[in-house]
């Protein structure tokens, strides 16, 4: 056999190649600390694990009820009723688009639809 050094070369290059992943996800940034800017109010829709987990579907599940349903009226399982929008509700505690919103976005490398209808905001309060 006469092309036995590139082709274990080759395999090494593959090796590495394939398993790059996982020595980043092992050694390489820590993505769970992104950054952003905490909203000042306390409160949420619902509680802060359930929000970074959910949130997304949350908000289709809200675009659904307001606008095939028409109802514009979200009950919270702490029984606390809130209006069903994403620009009255959700923003007037996130005002921070590019601290907040963007930020985490990036960090999971996510591109919502959300801002397709609705405008994105400027500038926080």
């Amino acid at each position: 056999m006469y092309n036995t050094r590139p082709v274990c070369i080759g395999i090494v290059i593959l090796v590495i190649v394939l398993s790059a992943p996982f020595w980043v996800g092992i050694f390489g940034t820590n993505y769970t600390k992104t950054g952003i800017t905490k909203p000042t109010q306390e409160s949420c829709v619902e509680d802060t694990a359930f929000m970074r987990a959910q949130h997304m579907r949350l908000l289709n599940e809200w675009r659904d009820q307001a606008l095939r349903n028409e109802n514009r009226n979200y009950v919270a399982k702490n029984g606390k009723t809130w209006e069903i929008s994403l620009q009255n509700t959700c923003m007037r505690c996130h005002t921070d688009y590019k601290g907040f919103c963007e930020k985490c976005h990036i960090s999971n490398s996510v591109s919502p639809y959300c801002w397709t209808c609705h405008i994105i905001p400027t500038e926080g309060k």
